[in-house]
């Protein structure tokens, strides 16, 4: 039992999956914020075009 206990603190194979996971989320809302904010300023930009086209008019 104890030889189990000692193999289980040693082994790091999870810690790194872990790890793995929490940088691959952290990149996911790292992209999905920057996709937000793009988004925001083409819709606003695209506003801006949309309300002159109609003056020109």
């Amino acid at each position: 039992m104890k030889n189990l206990l000692v193999r289980f603190v040693r082994n790091e194979s999870g810690a790194t999956a872990i790890e793995y996971s929490l940088i691959a989320g952290l990149i996911a809302v790292g992209i999905i914020a920057a996709t937000s904010a793009v988004g925001t300023d083409i819709s606003g930009l695209f506003g801006r075009i949309s309300a002159k086209l109609k003056l020109a008019v």
